[in-house]
């Protein structure tokens, strides 16, 4: 700890750096507790991003099986073109997170006699797995920025909390007890000065 001045001034300086900590306390505070919230938000929208994806591929895999298999899911991949990802910001609690849109696909024409009715409804699920999974790659940078707002905010609420208001309290006592001494010690020497002149005007 700094060593400090046992002064008027400090005392004042003390008491206006220990208020505006006691200020802002309250608001770093508001604003964990809303960073924390919207980390568990982003762990629900995690896990239903996640279910979704399942329930997706466990549809895929119940009719490629009867199709011809994995090789038959490759054929159909190579119609797709993703040639875009399209994402806007949003501010969460003073952070900055990535929103997912919709992915942008290049149309690939393919023969409609030549190929099965069922490649349209082939081609959307894969285009649907591309996006859930853009999806789920937004949302964990979400989860990322957050997490490390989080841990900015909590190091500020433990230093405010724990060092720098207790520290300020224990200034302001040590200077208003030294402070406190100085003035008995005058109103001692005033005491012992007015004595002495009355005893001088005596003799």
């Amino acid at each position: 700890m700094a060593k400090i001045k046992l002064t008027k001034s400090e005392l004042k300086s003390q008491r206006d750096s220990m208020k505006q900590f006691q200020r802002f306390l309250p608001t770093l505070l508001l604003k964990k507790q809303q960073l924390q919230m919207e980390m568990r938000n982003c762990q629900a929208r995690l896990r239903e991003n996640e279910a979704e994806e399942k329930a997706l591929k466990e549809d895929i895999m119940s009719w490629i099986s009867v199709l011809g298999g994995k090789e038959v899911f490759k054929n159909i991949s190579s119609l797709i073109s993703l040639t875009e990802l399209k994402t806007s910001s949003q501010n969460i609690a003073g952070v900055e997170v990535p929103i997912f849109e919709s992915a942008v696909f290049k149309e690939v024409e393919y023969d409609l006699f030549i190929e099965p009715l069922w490649y349209d409804s082939a081609i959307d699920a894969i285009k649907k797995t591309i996006e859930i999974k853009a999806a789920h790659k937004a949302i964990e940078e979400q989860y990322r920025l957050i997490q490390k707002e989080l841990q900015t905010t909590t190091q500020r609420v433990n230093l405010f909390e724990k060092i720098k208001i207790p520290e300020c309290k224990s200034n302001i006592r040590v200077i208003q007890i030294y402070l406190g001494d100085q003035q008995t010690a005058a109103v001692g020497r005033s005491k012992i000065a007015k004595r002495k002149m009355q005893e001088g005007e005596v003799a």
